[in-house]
């Protein structure tokens, strides 16, 4: 079938048909021409309409296969149907889309225009039209409008605050997130309050202006953090992301970006970083804190030419109060010491706290005369003195002070602390309770001191002491009936006397060492006496409060016996009255202990101390040694003789033997033999 008919184009010579068939089968679109009846029954459909639907024209034509009706889509009939029916009676053209059933199974959106035709005496009205396939149009559309509405979506539900803004300040738009974050109950409320967002919202205008800056150098920004204003005038931390948006033409349109609320984080960073420099019992400065500020005034001392102070506080007898009520109420009164040396100092002083019962005061801009510093300082000790309430009891401390000046004390930060230190131990020594300014006298002899130390602990690994048995004799006829062993040092520069090395010893941690050199080497001696087939010597060694408080102390003596086979009975145990002092529970047990053993127990230096008399009638010792300061006073007369009559008189009762230390004259010989004294 010719599809040109002449019912559908009847021109003048076959140039103007050939022309027309040549045009249409350029076209991508089905041109058609069908009957306004119940299928709308095709009379003209043109090539394009195998590539349309995929059915070819002649299985259209007068509905022959199948009717245009039957392939559009059953959903979009009754709308096409309408669409056409509307025009038609309004005597418009048409123009809608909708979709077909293509051959293949698959479903096209066709975009269809067309009209009715000019009204022929005794034909059926027609309607002319072409449509064209627009799948891949719509699929574009449709994907760009599902796009824009996640976006959307992602835009009104995100997390983070969203933005768009004007290049010289002003809000576009802006998401409900960043909304809240700002304080606002809306977008529209956030945007409507904004003339000027560098003076408005943050803090310091200049971060804006660093923030605009960026974005013009390097067309983005990231991680931008800034402080700014909630509605309610509360500061917050942002953290920013933004670009710059251009046209093709590259002009600036606006700019957009995200807002991330950090201030919970920024919080965090600044807590952990309080931390790290603060004491967290009194949250004053700590030592690493400390040690930066007096490093920042030495490299300012040049441009001042101010001294400052380094004063290092330290409170005495907080042990006691700590062991007895417990840490609870030791931090407590920490915290309340903090509080008051912090009313004492000056603006601009700083009060650190390097740990345990430890102050440090950095007090910048003293003078060398030290007046107002002892002022000062004064009022730290009056401070600290005052009764202090812990738990419903009464406490009164004391503190001891040791002061270091810049830049004569020393030139950086450890060495004046360590010299402050120093005169502290200088203070307590004095008797606690005062201060103490560095001299270079005392550094001497603390360097003295350290020496001192080096050379012990040397000398400990070199085995070299040497041992000295003084003998113990009976007042009454001179015989020989103990001894005592003393140990002694013997130096390049001479002997060191015990009374300067053995306090050394105690308080840097070599008096065990030291005193299982010397049981060691006494138990040898007796064994070595006895295998001379010397008469049994018992002999007394001295134990330190350090080492009586050892948990091993007993059970180390007696396999020291046993190791070179010597009678317990050989050894007396000397014991000061420092440690009768001490933990009464654990004293009885090492006392019971030690007598289990066989061994013999001596209270030595008697008078020096507590002296405490319910000790002497409970412990069972065998001999108690009287102090040779008593001693010395024998020659006095007067009270002292009577004291001594009554206290040998007093041991005896308690079946206590009686020494007698440090008996240098014949004076004094007689008048201990008159009152009856056992052994000088």
């Amino acid at each position: 079938m010719n599809m040109f008919n002449h019912n559908f184009y009847s021109g003048d010579g076959i140039e103007r048909e050939q022309l027309l068939e040549m045009l249409l089968s350029e076209l991508d679109c089905m041109v058609y021409r069908c009957r306004n009846d119940e299928h709308w029954t095709m009379e003209f459909v043109s090539n394009g309409c195998l590539q349309l639907t995929g059915y070819r024209p002649e299985q259209l034509l007068g509905n022959a296969t199948l009717s245009y009706e039957s392939i559009t889509h059953e959903a979009d009939r009754a709308y096409v149907r309408a669409a056409v029916n509307e025009a038609l009676k309004q005597g418009t053209t048409f123009s809608l889309e909708y979709r077909l059933l293509h051959a293949d199974g698959s479903t096209k959106w066709v975009w269809e225009r067309g009209g009715a035709l000019p009204a022929v005496a005794g034909q059926p009205r027609m309607i002319h039209g072409f449509i064209q396939d627009i799948t891949q149009r719509h699929l574009q559309q449709k994907a760009l409008s599902e796009a824009e509405q996640r976006y959307r979506s992602i835009f009104e539900n995100a997390n983070e605050g969203i933005f768009q803004t004007t290049v010289d300040g002003h809000y576009l738009e802006v998401n409900p997130a960043l909304a809240t974050i700002y304080g606002y109950a809306s977008p529209g409320e956030l945007v409507g309050a904004f003339d000027n967002i560098a003076a408005q919202l943050y803090v310091d205008p200049a971060r804006r202006a660093a923030f605009i800056e960026l974005l013009k150098r390097n067309d983005s920004v990231v991680n931008f953090e800034s402080q700014v204003f909630r509605k309610d005038r509360t500061i917050i931390w942002i953290s920013e992301n933004a670009r710059v948006v251009r046209d093709a033409e590259g002009t600036v349109l606006y700019y957009e970006g995200t807002v991330e609320d950090i201030t919970a984080r920024k919080n965090y960073e600044q807590r952990i970083a309080h931390q790290a420099t603060h004491d967290v019992l009194t949250g004053l400065p700590n030592r690493a804190l400390l040690i930066e500020r007096i490093e920042l005034a030495i490299a300012e001392a040049p441009k001042t030419g101010a001294c400052f102070a380094v004063v290092f506080v330290d409170l005495d007898h907080f042990k006691g109060i700590n062991d007895t009520m417990g840490h609870a109420a030791g931090d407590l009164l920490i915290r309340e010491v903090a509080k008051r040396l912090l009313r004492c100092v000056r603006e601009g002083d700083t009060v650190a706290r390097i740990g345990g019962d430890e102050f440090v005061l950095l007090l910048p801009d003293v003078h060398d005369d030290g007046g107002s510093l002892s002022q000062l300082i004064e009022r730290v000790l009056a401070a600290v003195r005052r009764p202090c309430s812990i738990g419903g009891r009464q406490f009164t401390l004391g503190c001891s002070i040791g002061i270091s000046l810049h830049p004569a004390d020393g030139c950086d930060a450890n060495t004046l602390l360590q010299h402050a230190d120093m005169a502290m131990y200088q203070a307590k020594e004095g008797g606690r309770n005062n201060y103490q300014f560095f001299t270079e006298e005392f550094n001497r002899a603390v360097m003295e001191n350290h020496e001192l130390e080096h050379q012990l602990r040397h000398a400990l690994g070199t085995n070299s002491f040497e041992m000295y048995y003084q003998p113990i004799v009976e007042a009454s006829t001179g015989r020989v009936v103990k001894a005592e062993a003393l140990i002694r040092w013997q130096t390049e520069r001479g002997f060191v006397s015990p009374a300067r090395f053995i306090p050394i010893a105690e308080t840097v941690g070599l008096i065990e060492p030291l005193g299982d050199w010397v049981l060691e080497t006494v138990c040898r001696q007796l064994a070595e006496w006895s295998a001379a087939g010397m008469a049994p010597l018992p002999v007394s060694i001295n134990i330190s409060p350090r080492q009586f408080n050892q948990p091993d102390l007993a059970s180390s003596i007696g396999s020291a016996l046993h190791r070179h086979g010597v009678d317990s009975a050989l050894l007396e145990i000397e014991i000061t009255e420092n440690c009768l002092a001490r933990d009464r529970k654990k004293f009885l047990h090492t006392l019971a202990e030690m007598r289990a053993l066989g061994l013999r127990l001596a209270i030595d230096d008697f008078g020096s101390g507590y002296s405490n008399m319910d000790y002497l009638k409970s412990m069972h010792f065998s001999s108690l040694k009287i102090d040779r300061a008593f001693i010395a006073s024998i020659e006095e007369g007067g009270k002292p003789r009577a004291l001594y009559r009554a206290l040998i008189s007093l041991a005896h009762n308690l079946s206590l033997v009686v020494v007698a230390e440090g008996v240098e004259t014949q004076r004094q010989v007689d008048f201990l033999c008159d009152i009856g004294c056992d052994l000088i």
